[in-house]
C-alpha cells in the first residue's frame, strides 16, 4: 500500500508514533521519525522498521528551535529524496497545567504541543507545493474538542491543533495534496502509562470502550487517512475512541 513511501513521524520512539511506524513499514514504507531524548527507544524502532525489511531514520531533535525541525525536513530529504507524508505526533501533558496553574506551565504545554508541530509543518509544507504532492496527519486529542480544567493549556494547543489542520487542508488542496487530524481518548501510551492508579481508573471507567485506546487502533486510523482510500477526505478531525 505504501511502497516507495517516506513518511516522517514526530515523537516516534514510543507509544502512538512508535505504533505508527511500524504500522506504515509493515504497508511497505520506509520511515524517518523524530525523538527528543529517548534514544533507546527510537533504536528500538530502527530495530523493528529493519526486521520489517524497511529503512528508518532517527533524528534526535527540540522541535522547539525553528532552526533544527527545518534540518529534520532537510535530512529526511537527503537520506530519502522526498516526504510523503507528515504525521505530527509530538507533544506531551505537562504537570501544573491546571486552569490555575503558573503561566511558565503554560507556555512550556504550548510550546511542546503547538508550537512544535507548526515549526515542522512550515518547512513540510514547502516541501509539498515544491513536490506538488503531500499529506499530512495530525494528533490532537479529544480534549481538543471539548477542554479539560486540569490541562488547559494542553487543551487550547490541541484545538489549535485541529484548526491548524484546516488551514492546511486548504492550503494543500491547491495541488491533491490534504490534512486531517485525530483525537484520540485516553491512549494506553505515554502520561497514561504513569498516572496515579485512581485517576486511570476514572478515566478507563469514563472511557467509551471501558479501556485506554491502544496505540496501534490510532496507527490504523493514521494508516487509512494516508491512503488512496481517503482520497477525498480533507480538513476533518477523527475522534478514536476505542
Amino acid at each position: 500500500m505504501f511502497t516507495n513511501k517516506i513518511i516522517l513521524i514526530t515523537g516516534g520512539s514510543s507509544g502512538i508514533g512508535a505504533a505508527t511506524a511500524l504500522a506504515f513499514a509493515a504497508k511497505g514504507a520506509d520511515v524517518v521519525i523524530t525523538y527528543k531524548s529517548n534514544k533507546a527507544g527510537a533504536g528500538k524502532v530502527v530495530a523493528e522498521v529493519e526486521k520489517l525489511g524497511r529503512k528508518c531514520l532517527a533524528i534526535k531533535v527540540d522541535l522547539i528551535n525553528d532552526k533544527k525541525a527545518k534540518k529534520v525536513i532537510d535530512l529526511a530529504v537527503k537520506k530519502f529524496g522526498k516526504i510523503d507524508v507528515l504525521v505530527n505526533n509530538a507533544g506531551r501533558y505537562i504537570d501544573g497545567d491546571e486552569w490555575n496553574g503558573k503561566t511558565k506551565v503554560w507556555i512550556k504545554s504550548l510550546e511542546q504541543n503547538l508550537l512544535s508541530m507548526m515549526n515542522v509543518s512550515r518547512y513540510a509544507v514547502e516541501l509539498f507545493q515544491k513536490q506538488q504532492k503531500g499529506i499530512m496527519i495530525n494528533i490532537a486529542s479529544r480534549h481538543g474538542m471539548s477542554g479539560c480544567s486540569d490541562a488547559l493549556s494542553y487543551s487550547a494547543a490541541k484545538a489549535g491543533v485541529i484548526n491548524i489542520t484546516q488551514i492546511y487542508a486548504k492550503i494543500l488542496s491547491e495541488f491533491g495534496g490534504r490534512a486531517n487530524s485525530v483525537s484520540p481518548w485516553a491512549a494506553n501510551a505515554g502520561y497514561w502509562l504513569t498516572a496515579p492508579k485512581e485517576e486511570v481508573e476514572m478515566t478507563v471507567k469514563e472511557a467509551p470502550g471501558g479501556h485506554l485506546v491502544e496505540p496501534e487502533t490510532i496507527a490504523e486510523k493514521i494508516i487509512y487517512l494516508a491512503s488512496d482510500e481517503a482520497k477525498d477526505i480533507n480538513g476533518q478531525n477523527f475522534p478514536v475512541k476505542e
